[in-house]
């Protein structure tokens, strides 16, 4: 969901599959029938390294649960049920499949959930009513206790499209306080579906970070190109701004482009070089989406800032090499150029045996990477990777801007999976930057506390000898 400053953004999830039907017909002319999944093997849980998450939506209306990738999801939210105003809900679309999904899920170690609400033409009006006093309140509660029991779920996802700032914010706090009393006290999660910023997220009150397990943030919808990496990591930077736990911070990626809903699929079936790309044409038009490169980029933000990725929705993936829920799985795994979960841990030692430091022990991007006296602090801690990052404080070691220039200063940064923050070490014992062709370099060949380190052409000098951990 993008920033919900334009109606035109506000188009949601549920409301999608009639906007997907036009959409269908004009691809599949080009396309033919979508492409299918590939059946899950239920020989291997789906475990992500550090509790890491991948979730995915699947829909009451598309999509084939047999199809699934189990074995490389967590956490699966079957969409919707919707409630009534008096907290009562109504019947969910195809109860068979949401039990075929509950059984094929947990045979592969996959939490299920119930997402509730969805976009509903924009009709928020239910959760209005119900959340606005105590008695309603505690029938839907009650009644979402009744509903995850009786399909043997894993908990509920609240997909209120939205709460807005005031009392309704204030209402929302209420209901999921109570939703979280009654879930986590039988062992159930919570968890929420929100916008992706703006002012529309002030709706969702910090309180409610404590009641909920983790917040699914629809990063898409918005931005331009649609999705883009900068948009998304600015909103999700946003709302940890505003206090949301990294762990508790899972990006949502689509599987469709905008402004036409062309699915992922389709794309791909249409030409395989679209699985690469973030933007192509069809039909003359403009379609942005996540192509892997943008996909597995946002997963190595999240690795290192955040507790998972969600996407919208699975019947949208492809089931070959350019499978997105692939995409997100090996990168977390270590594929795709991003970090193992283990390395080489310790402290890197250079000119006059001083260590490489951060300076200040400050997690702020752009914090100077600097020569300093070895002290034993979590600021002169780095973890050399098999992928080639070098990382200290939960961030990577950059070349500002990506520059190629000698005297490029080197920094902190999120690690984003980029050239400026491959590093490999050469058996003479100089560190080089691959991109640029230039060595780790203490500038001026200064060894006092707070010499910046650079990059600069490969010498094999004093200055440019490191030993790594």
């Amino acid at each position: 969901m993008s920033d919900t400053s334009s109606a035109t953004a506000r188009i949601g999830r549920s409301g999608r599959s009639r906007l997907l039907t036009g959409a269908m017909a004009l691809v599949t002319a080009l396309v033919g029938t979508t492409t299918a999944l590939a059946p899950a093997s239920p020989s291997q849980a789906a475990v992500l390294p550090n509790g890491f998450k991948s979730v995915g939506y699947m829909p009451s209306w598309a999509g084939n649960v047999t199809t699934i990738q189990y074995n490389k999801l967590t956490h699966i939210n079957y969409s919707f049920v919707l409630p009534n105003a008096n907290g009562s809900l109504q019947p969910v679309d195809q109860p068979g499949k949401l039990q075929q999904l509950v059984s094929l899920g947990h045979a592969n170690n996959v939490k299920v959930l119930i997402a509730v609400g969805g976009w509903n033409d924009g009709n928020d009006s239910a959760f209005e009513a119900l959340a606005a006093n105590s008695g309603t309140r505690t029938t839907f509660v009650n009644n979402m206790v009744n509903f995850v029991n009786q399909y043997g779920l894993d908990g509920v996802d609240i997909d209120w499209e939205y709460p807005d700032p005031g009392t309704s914010a204030n209402n929302y706090t209420l209901l999921m306080q109570q939703l979280s009393t009654a879930m986590h006290s039988r062992g159930k999660l919570l968890t929420a579906a929100v916008v992706s910023g703006g002012g529309t997220a002030n709706g969702i009150q910090p309180a409610v970070f404590g009641y909920v397990d983790f917040l699914n943030i629809m990063l898409y919808d918005g931005g331009e190109p649609h999705a883009n990496y900068d948009w998304s990591i600015s909103n999700a930077q946003g709302w940890k701004n505003r206090g949301l736990p990294a762990s508790k911070t899972v990006l949502g990626v689509p599987f469709y482009s905008r402004p036409g809903y062309v699915t992922y699929n389709q794309l791909v079936a249409m030409d395989p070089a679209n699985a690469n790309r973030d933007c192509t044409t069809v039909n003359g038009a403009q379609q942005c989406y996540n192509g892997i490169p943008t996909v597995k980029r946002k997963t190595q933000w999240a690795l290192a800032n955040a507790g998972g990725m969600m996407n919208w929705e699975l019947s949208q993936d492809t089931n070959t090499s350019t499978s997105l829920v692939s995409a997100i799985y090996d990168t977390v795994m270590g594929g795709g150029g991003t970090p193992p979960p283990t390395g080489r841990t310790g402290r890197i030692t250079g000119l006059a045996g001083k260590c490489v430091d951060i300076a200040a022990a400050s997690t702020t991007n752009g914090t100077a990477v600097q020569l300093y006296t070895c002290n034993g602090s979590n600021a002169q801690t780095w973890t050399v990777g098999t992928d080639g990052t070098i990382r200290g404080l939960g961030k990577c070691m950059d070349v500002t801007s990506a520059s190629t220039t000698n005297g490029a200063k080197i920094q902190l940064w999120d690690c984003n999976g980029s050239g400026a923050q491959v590093w490999q070490g050469q058996s003479n014992g100089t560190v080089r930057n691959p991109q640029s062709n230039k060595c780790l370099d203490v500038t001026d060949k200064n060894s006092a506390d707070g010499t910046r380190l650079q990059i600069w052409d490969c010498f094999n000098t004093s200055n440019q000898i490191w030993q790594l951990p």
